[in-house]
């Protein structure tokens, strides 16, 4: 009865008449409906004709810099969408504070969107931004400090005079340094209550390998500092580092004649609160790469309790210098550090955390007793590190260790095809995933514009990874071994090996530690 009904029947002289359509251009359906496996050759009826979008030119997606009168560059990406970022960057932070009290650049990194000379208060900034949808950050690194801020792009002129505010006419009065000081004293205790050591062991990582000199100056303000710095200090330091020739503005989502705009209106000509004296003192040293060792003896059985409490863990990291980033090498090393990948006991073999790594496969998943082994690649504008993060429990350091050196010796070994292949497809999955992000995009661009005046696209760069071979490898891998290592050692460490033991194992062929006799045990 179904299939007497009207609307039943219209459709099946519906599909009659499509059938015989078809079968005009060449070919019928089958009994079932199903189209037969080859590409359409006539047009569909009644469908107008495809437009297709032309591509634009490459011009639009490549950086744009420009560079003022007093050298100040701009530099700009275009990205679609209804927000932008847009922030400073200065060639300045730890790394240049070998004539000044360590801790400066954590000062600023905290004093920053405080009061300036247009707006009376941190509140009075954050409600400016708040009328754009804004928000703001500010980071201090080894060797760049970088005020940014992320708001609608309708208002850029707001955002680039509170930048050019808040960098060059801050106020520093007495009651924000003094919060400024708390707020460190705390950071500090934190840091060393801190269940997770990795922020404390690259700091230890980095004195080691750069003893006293640039990278390996203390990022972090010590504690006896802390009422040493004042405005007469900041400002000594600000007039040698926040001069016009060390700073990009940086911008993502905006026209670039836009931002040279504003740049002038508001970054030309501007004298700072310091006043406009010429630098004198700058800092212009290269990092000097040294090795060695820095051990903090520790106790770590009370590090987090409660119900499930983390056991007490030794932790060891091992470096090597690599190369800067501004080298041929850099891709390379960047491959192998994806290669050795890792993570912790827990999360490493999940999908897509590295299951393949050699890290992984060679020592989480043979070695169940050790709770972390992570590679790291640290890479500045004059030196690199690359290191080896592992924590165990501290009866088996000596154990730990011997594994750790033996990865280091078969990274000269070889390299399998497979694995080179998939390290290089995760390096560049990772790259393209990253710049997604419109704030990495700007830190990308400022700090690729800040070191080299231009900035590699994401396509050239998966070009160059593309390149990378098992011979590039071994070749990098062979000249990091002819270095000294650098160790940083926390926690419980009577069964340490000495530094001397250490490096004779990575002098070794098999990464062995020198065997120890002991009388008595």
């Amino acid at each position: 009865p179904l299939l007497q009904s009207q609307p039943a029947r219209r459709l099946l002289a519906g599909k009659g008449a499509r059938r015989r359509a078809e079968g005009k251009c060449g070919r019928s359906y089958s009994a079932g409906g199903a189209p037969p496996g080859v590409p359409l050759s006539c047009p569909l009826p009644g469908v107008p004709k495809a437009v297709f979008a032309a591509a634009e030119g490459r011009e639009r997606f490549e950086t744009r810099v420009t560079a003022l009168e007093n050298g100040l560059r701009v530099a700009s990406q275009r990205k679609f969408g209804q927000f932008c970022t847009v922030g400073l960057l200065i060639n300045s932070g730890s790394r240049h504070e070998a004539k000044y009290l360590s801790g400066i650049s954590h000062f600023l990194e905290k004093l920053a969107f405080s009061s300036t000379a247009q707006f009376g208060s941190k509140d009075e900034i954050l409600l400016t931004l708040e009328k754009h949808g804004g928000i703001c950050d500010c980071q201090a690194s080894r060797d760049t400090i970088m005020y940014a801020v992320s708001a609608d792009a309708k208002g850029l002129d707001t955002v680039v005079n509170l930048l050019a505010d808040v960098a060059l006419q801050p106020r520093l009065s007495d009651e924000e340094i003094e919060m400024t000081r708390m707020a460190i004293r705390f950071e500090l205790e934190d840091l060393n209550m801190r269940p997770d050591p990795e922020p404390l062991l690259t700091e230890m990582i980095h004195a080691a390998a750069y003893r006293e000199n640039t990278v390996g100056l203390n990022r972090f303000c010590p504690v006896e500092n802390t009422n040493k710095i004042d405005r007469q200090v900041l400002h000594s330091y600000l007039r040698n580092y926040y001069t016009p020739d060390r700073m990009v503005l940086a911008g993502v989502g905006i026209e670039h004649e836009q931002l040279v705009e504003c740049a002038k209106k508001y970054l030309l000509g501007v004298e700072p609160v310091w006043g406009s004296a010429q630098a004198k003192d700058v800092d212009r040293s290269v990092a000097q790469y040294t090795g060695g060792i820095v051990k903090v003896e520790k106790d770590m059985s009370d590090v987090s309790l409660g119900p499930t409490p983390i056991p007490e863990l030794t932790h060891i990291m091992i470096g090597l210098e690599s190369c800067s980033f501004l080298e041929e090498d850099f891709i390379p090393f960047a491959v192998l550090n994806m290669m050795m990948g890792g993570g912790g006991s827990f999360s490493a073999g999940g999908p897509g955390k590295g299951m393949f790594t050699r890290l992984y496969l060679n020592v989480l998943n043979r070695h169940h007793w050790m709770y972390n082994a992570t590679s790291y690649h640290h890479s500045y504008e004059d030196t690199g590190l690359l290191c080896i993060h592992a924590s165990a429990d501290p009866k088996q350091v000596r154990e730990m260790v011997e594994i750790i050196t033996r990865e280091f010796i078969l990274m000269a070994g070889a390299v399998g095809e497979v694995e080179l292949e998939r390290a290089k497809t995760q390096l560049k999955s990772m790259l393209m995933m990253n710049l997604e992000s419109r704030p990495v995009i700007f830190e990308d661009v400022g700090r690729q514009v800040l070191a080299t005046n231009t900035r590699k696209l994401p396509h050239e760069l998966c070009a160059l990874i593309s390149q990378v071979k098992s011979a590039d490898i071994k070749r990098v891998v062979t000249k990091m071994l002819h270095k000294k290592p650098a160790v940083a050692a926390l926690g419980d460490l009577t069964d340490l090996p000495t530094y001397e033991h250490i490096q004779a194992a990575l002098s070794s062929k098999d990464g062995r530690l020198p065997r120890v006799y002991r009388l008595f045990r």
